[in-house]
C-alpha cells in the first residue's frame, strides 16, 4: 500500500491527569502494535502541565516521560478549526489527520474535554463522545443514569466538599444510614482508583472524605460489596459487542492504584472464575449499561457478582481503557479471538464510520 492510501492518525498521550504515567505506557503499547501498512502515525504528546508536542522519536522513550528530553519535539496542537482538520505546528505547518487516538486516561481527556476539541475540528476519533465520556468519568452522574435506566449496582450517595464543609454531620449520617461500613469513597471525577479509600468507622470515613476531595470537589460513597470484582470490554458503535468476562484477584485489601500498576502480585484471571452462565450475564449486562450510557467505540465496563445472591452490580464503566501489557481490555479481546492489531483497527473502524460531524 502506498503512504498516499495510507490513512493519518494521531496518538495523543500523557496529559495533565493523574494518570499521565499510565497513558504514556499505553500509547507505547498502541503504536508498538498498529498496522503501519494501513496508518501514518503522529505521536502528540502533552506534558504534566498542559504543553503539546509533537514527538517522533523512539517509542522506548515513552515510558517514565523519557521522551521529554528527546530533540525532536515541535510545539503544536490540533486547531479547533473545522477547515485546518489536524495538527498546527509552531514553524505553521499543517498536518492533516485522517482520524485522533487519544489515549488521556483521566481528567483532561477522558472526561469529554478532548472530545469536545476533536469535536469542534470535525475530526474522527476513537472512543466516546464528550457527553458519555463526561457522564461515565463522573461517578456520581454515571451511578444516577443507571439508577434511571434499573441497571443494578451497589447502594450509594455523594455530596460536593462545599456540603460536606457546611453539613458535616449530616453527610456523615446519611451516608452510615444508608450504606452501612465499610464504605468506598471515591472522588467522583479520577481516574484508576485514585484517591480511592475504604472506610471501617466515622474517623475513617472523615479522613477518606478528605482524601477524596483532594483530587475532585466531589466524592461519591458506597456500600461495600463482599464478591467478585469483574470487568468486561465492549466494543462498537450502535450495536456493540462485549468480549471475555476477567476477574481481578488484588493484590491489596482492594484493587487500588498500587495494586493496579505496581504490585505484580495482583492477578488478572481470564476467563473470570464463575460459571459460564454468570459470565454470560455480565456480558449483556455489560452492554447493556454501554448503551444505556451512551458509549461508542469502547468502553471497559466493570461489576461486582456479589457471593451471597449472585446479583451482579454495575461498579464503574471506563471510557479510555488502559492500553498497557498488563490490562484487561486488549487482553479480554484477544481471549475473545481478536488479536491487539486488529482490535486497534476495529476501534478506528468505529471512528471513522461515526464521522467528524456530531
Amino acid at each position: 500500500m502506498n503512504d498516499n492510501k495510507k490513512l493519518t492518525l494521531a496518538v495523543i498521550f500523557g496529559g495533565a491527569s493523574s494518570e499521565h504515567d499510565i497513558s504514556c505506557i499505553s500509547a507505547k503499547g498502541i503504536v508498538s502494535n498498529i498496522d503501519y501498512d494501513k496508518y501514518n502515525v503522529v505521536l502528540l504528546g502533552i506534558t504534566k502541565d498542559g504543553r503539546w508536542f509533537i514527538f517522533n522519536d523512539n517509542i522506548e522513550l515513552l515510558p517514565e516521560d523519557k521522551w521529554l528530553n528527546s530533540k525532536s519535539l515541535v510545539p503544536a496542537y490540533i486547531s479547533p478549526d473545522s477547515s485546518v482538520h489536524g495538527i498546527v505546528t509552531a514553524k505553521g505547518d499543517i498536518i492533516k489527520l485522517d482520524c485522533v487516538f487519544p489515549v488521556l486516561h483521566g481528567k483532561n481527556g477522558e472526561d469529554g474535554t478532548i472530545q469536545g476539541l476533536l469535536q469542534l475540528a470535525q475530526i474522527p476519533y476513537v472512543g466516546c463522545d464528550a457527553t458519555s465520556s463526561g457522564v461515565c468519568m463522573d461517578k456520581a452522574v454515571a451511578n444516577a443514569v443507571a439508577d434511571a435506566f434499573g441497571i443494578n449496582q451497589a447502594k450509594w450517595c455523594a455530596f460536593t466538599q462545599y456540603d460536606f464543609n457546611k453539613n458535616r454531620q449530616e453527610c456523615i449520617d446519611t451516608a452510615v444510614n444508608k450504606l452501612g461500613f465499610p464504605i468506598f469513597v471515591k472522588p467522583a471525577n479520577a481516574g484508576s482508583s485514585v484517591g480511592i479509600t475504604k472506610a471501617h468507622d466515622v474517623p475513617e470515613l472523615i479522613d477518606a472524605v478528605n482524601v477524596a476531595f483532594k483530587e475532585d470537589k466531589k466524592a461519591v460513597l458506597e456500600e461495600f460489596i463482599d464478591g467478585h470484582e469483574v470487568e468486561c470490554a465492549v466494543l462498537g458503535n450502535e450495536e456493540p459487542i462485549a468480549a471475555e468476562v476477567g476477574e481481578i484477584k488484588a493484590a491489596a485489601e482492594f484493587y487500588d492504584f498500587d495494586a493496579k500498576y505496581n504490585n505484580p502480585a495482583s492477578e488478572l484471571c481470564i476467563p473470570a472464575e464463575i460459571g459460564e452462565e454468570k459470565r454470560n450475564e455480565v456480558k449483556a449486562q455489560a452492554v447493556r449499561a454501554y448503551k444505556a450510557l451512551g458509549c461508542e467505540g469502547m468502553s471497559r465496563v466493570d461489576f461486582f457478582v456479589r457471593n451471597s445472591d449472585g446479583a451482579v452490580l454495575l461498579n464503574e464503566i471506563n471510557t479510555i481503557p488502559g492500553q498497557t501489557p498488563i490490562s484487561m481490555y486488549p487482553k479480554l479481546f484477544e481471549a475473545a479471538g481478536v488479536p491487539y492489531k486488529e482490535l486497534i483497527d476495529r476501534l478506528i473502524g468505529c471512528a471513522l464510520s461515526r464521522g467528524g460531524k456530531f
